[in-house]
């Protein structure tokens, strides 16, 4: 005797996965763009918090530091954290002002 068995027919299997496939369409484009922006952002901010070191550094050191590498000698930065989080490099020019490269 057979059972009266429930479940899921091969239409709305695929169904299912025709919804899932949309919603991920959607939303991988929308992650990438946001990962750029963020990336954009991160740099922003690591440029603010070099140039609130280069500050500190003027303020105990008694004049600007003439790179970077001053920086890292002194333990204002870690020499690991010496570019932006997308890759661009930080420069620091002869009047204090920190400024990304590309």
């Amino acid at each position: 005797m057979l059972k009266n068995q429930k479940g899921f027919t091969m239409i709305e299997m695929m169904i299912v996965l025709l919804v899932i496939s949309v919603l991920l369409l959607i939303t991988i484009p929308n992650v990438t763009k946001q990962g750029t922006s963020i990336n954009s952002k991160g740099c922003e901010a690591f440029q603010n918090m070099v140039a609130g070191q280069v500050e500190a550094y003027r303020m105990e050191e008694k004049s600007l530091p003439a790179d970077l590498q001053a920086l890292v000698d002194k333990k204002y930065l870690k020499a690991e954290n010496t570019k932006c989080p997308d890759g661009r490099t930080i420069t620091i020019n002869t009047e204090g002002e920190v400024l990304v490269g590309e």
